[in-house]
Order: C-alpha cells, then structure tokens, then sequence
C-alpha cells in the first residue's frame, strides 16, 4: 500500500466516536506504518501501527502532550504526521491512536457545495421570519436563539436524519476555552463549516462542554441557510430591544456590587441579581 498522509485525531472523530485520517490510497502491496520515536535514538513516547490489510494494529497512548506535529518517513517515502492537541487535558480526550478512514469522507469533502438552490419548500422553511416570541436576550444585551431551535427549523426543512453535523479536525483547548471545527451536511450536500467553541472549569465538566461546542458550530452553519439572519442585523436588534427589552441597574445579593444588565420585559432578573 502506497501511503501518501495519514492524520490522526481524537477519540472524539467523525464517524461514531472514532478518529479518522485522510488521503489513504489502495494497494494490494502490504504496507505498515508506525509512529512514534525509533529505538535506536531513544524510547518511543507513543506508537501506533497501521496495515494494509488488517487495519489499526496496536496502539500505546502517548503522554501528555500540547500541540504536537511530528511527520516521519517510512522506507517507501510515505509521509506520516501525528496530530494531537491536548492542552491541560492529556490524552483521555485526544486519543491519537484509533484507526483512519479512506478518501472522501465528509471529515474532508466539499461534495455538493453550490451546486444548485434547495427546493423553494426547503427555501421557505429556513428564510422564514423568525417568530419574535422565541427570541431571548443575554444579561450583556445579545439577542439569541436557542440552539434548540435550530434544530427543530432544520427538521422541518430536510427531516429528521435528513441533516447532521460532522466533525473536521480534533477539539483544541486554549485555557479553559474547548472548540472544534464541524461541516453542515444536509441532503447529502457540503452546507457550511465552522468552529464552535465553549468555556469549561475542569475536567468533570468536558461532556457538557463538547455539547456545547457542538451546538455552537450548529448556529454559526445555520448562518449560511439564512436561518435566524435577522438576529445578526443591527437595525433588528435594535428595534426588538427598544419594543420587548429593558436594561436596568441591579445588585449581587450577596457581593452587594451593582451591574447594568438586560432581560425581557416578561422576564425578571435571575438570582443574585435582583433590582432594588
């Protein structure tokens, strides 16, 4: 088997929680690769063997380690480079050991991009004014959509399993920041990619956090179907808060600090803020 490049992600891959690497061309001539560091300049910090024929072979899970590239070179000039972004994590997250995947995987196809409009039904379902009742506002004054919603719209417009989100790269963490890259598929057609992002505070907390990666990626594709624009034109915004919106002086109830925030004008503060 001929290797041209093989990237290894994260347990947390595109097709049912395995990781995948790309541009894997066939061959009937068995080929092994490995990666890690060769015995004779010093003891391997993680290993992992692919084969022509029978797949992943073995896999010791690397230590900790944050932003590593490394691209080796096996006998038959084929280029393997291991990928593995962990941060404070270490490698629980991002195991670079699972499996690859072949070519043309929607981890990196753009199959169907701007191809052709959607049926007018679909148009109509997606560009639909957004229903002013279900708009909220943030305590900073963000107007936003729960990422329920868009769920539901992209259900009515291609049905249920008509749509889905796919993972493109592995999740990063930059402090206590997690993201992840995701493309919109919808009907079979390369829709949109970006990355969604989300705060957490430790590790018993990563579940959520990817979650919320996740469904942030969602609303940032959504953009390009024009779902919810509305909520992204100043002029909008600034009407819907001016009509249903206030933002008034409250206090900590327990810190005593006061704060400009907003709320709905149907709504009242959240606790410990309350307006005295």
């Amino acid at each position: 088997m001929d290797v041209k490049r093989v990237t290894s992600f994260g347990s947390f891959g595109p097709f049912g929680g395995q990781g995948y690497s790309s541009n894997a061309t066939k061959s009937t001539k068995p080929t092994s690769i490995s990666t890690g560091t060769n015995s004779s300049t010093g003891p391997s910090t993680g290993s992992a063997s692919i084969s022509a024929t029978g797949g992943m072979k073995s896999a010791n899970t690397p230590p900790p380690q944050t932003n590593v590239a490394s691209t080796q070179t096996n006998g038959g000039g084929a280029d393997v480079k291991n990928e593995i972004e962990v941060g404070e994590l270490g490698t629980g997250l991002f195991d670079s050991s699972e499996g690859y995947l072949q070519d043309n995987q929607w981890s990196t196809s753009f199959q169907g991009m701007a191809v052709a409009p959607f049926e007018q039904r679909i148009i109509d379902v997606l560009m639909a004014p957004v229903a002013e009742n279900e708009i909220e506002i943030k305590p900073d004054g963000l107007l936003y959509l729960p990422e329920i919603k868009y769920r539901r719209i992209l259900n009515r417009a291609f049905g249920p399993g008509g749509w889905g989100l796919v993972p493109r790269g592995a999740h990063s963490v930059s402090g206590r920041n997690l993201s992840r890259e995701y493309a919109l598929i919808c009907l079979g057609r390369f829709i949109s990619q970006a990355r969604g992002e989300q705060e957490f505070f430790d590790q018993s907390g990563l579940a959520t956090a990817t979650e919320g990666c996740k469904s942030n990626a969602l609303v940032r594709c959504c953009k390009d179907l024009g779902v919810a624009s509305e909520l992204w034109d100043p002029a909008f915004v600034s009407q819907f808060k001016a009509k249903y919106c206030v933002e008034d002086w409250v206090t900590h109830a327990v810190k005593g600090n006061k704060k400009r925030l907003w709320r709905l004008k149907t709504r009242s503060f959240d606790y410990p803020w309350v307006k005295k």
